[in-house]
């Protein structure tokens, strides 16, 4: 029992190594698949998908399979890149690649090199080469015919090239002629020198040097809204500034509560000129100004929380004590 035992699994693994699946086995030796399962080594199992493709090969190729796998070979052998064969079998590109060996499928480059020869060969050189030879260059002709210049570069012979940068002709300029009658007639007739000028291919100074300084119309000046009073500018006298203000005056502005800033604002001066004129025991210092310059100095923490426990809200505060809800907020 033992050694039929042996025998049985023996034969079991030797089946399913060849190929067959595990209801195949079980079916030939007459045993069930759980007894296949169990004598078969779990890391010689195949996966369902190793399974399927394994019964794909094993599966007898009817004459028409054998017919269709023929002419796909013998197309794609000849040159045929895949997505030609399948429009011409009538197939997909996946049953063209699955009749076909691994050693008998080209590679990414030899086939682009195909494709590239077999494109080329469509090309009508002998228009090429005129096409050429009239002053085309070589980034035209390959947009013309939808190829890479350097596809064009092969089909012109050598003895034809032209050197970077050079063309058998010169191309005409699509330029006319300045005529001064012209140009002052149209200009009286109401057409701008832009427009003149993009016409003739010249700069708007040519044009107006075509026109007579009586005839001219100058820019139109749009209604300019008069500008505020701004306060008047330093006066240079010889290396140094003069101040508008007086030192007396500043001294009193700064004392009143007004920063260096806005001191020199008003005397359009820089802040640092404004300092200068003030005693350093009358300077400020940060914190001072801050507090100084800060607005409602009155309005600490503890009003606005009183404020707010009594219902009204941050924008409600802010109003009363002409602050904005956000100052609120973070006073509080």
């Amino acid at each position: 029992m033992v050694r039929d035992m042996k025998v049985l699994s023996a034969m079991i693994r030797s089946r399913y190594r060849e190929g067959a699946s595990i209801a195949v086995v079980a079916r030939e030796l007459g045993v069930s698949k759980s007894t296949v399962r169990h004598h078969v080594p779990l890391q010689e199992r195949r996966d369902a998908a190793a399974a399927a493709r394994q019964r794909h090969r094993n599966r007898a190729e009817t004459p028409y399979e054998q017919a269709l796998r023929a002419q796909v070979v013998r197309l794609y052998g000849s040159g045929m890149p895949q997505q030609r064969v399948a429009a011409t079998l009538g197939i997909s590109v996946e049953a063209v690649v699955a009749r076909l060996e691994p050693s008998q499928r080209r590679s990414k480059q030899e086939a682009a090199r195909l494709s590239v020869e077999q494109q080329g060969d469509l090309l009508p050189q002998e228009e090429i080469i005129a096409r050429y030879v009239e002053g085309a260059t070589m980034a035209e002709l390959g947009r013309l015919y939808g190829v890479h210049p350097s596809t064009i570069r092969r089909r012109i012979p050598e003895d034809l090239l032209r050197s970077r940068g050079r063309t058998s002709k010169p191309r005409p300029r699509a330029r006319r002629v300045l005529v001064d009658e012209e140009v002052r007639r149209r200009y009286a007739a109401g057409e701008s020198a832009y427009v003149l000028a993009r016409e003739f291919g010249v700069s708007t100074h040519t044009i107006q040097a075509r026109i007579p300084d009586a005839d001219w119309r100058a820019r139109p000046t749009g209604k300019t809204s008069v500008p505020s009073p701004r306060p008047a500018k330093p006066r240079l006298g010889g290396s140094r500034m003069v101040l508008v203000l007086s030192d007396e005056e500043v001294l009193a502005r700064y004392r009143a509560g007004q920063s260096a800033t806005a001191i020199g604002r008003a005397a359009g001066v820089d802040c640092r000129t404004i300092l200068r004129r003030i005693p350093e025991a009358e300077r400020r210092g940060h914190l001072q100004a801050q507090r100084l310059n800060r607005p409602a100095p009155d309005v600490d923490a503890d009003t606005i929380r009183a404020l707010h426990a009594r219902g009204l809200s941050w924008e409600a505060i802010g109003a009363e004590t002409g602050l904005s809800a956000k100052t609120v907020r973070a006073r509080a």
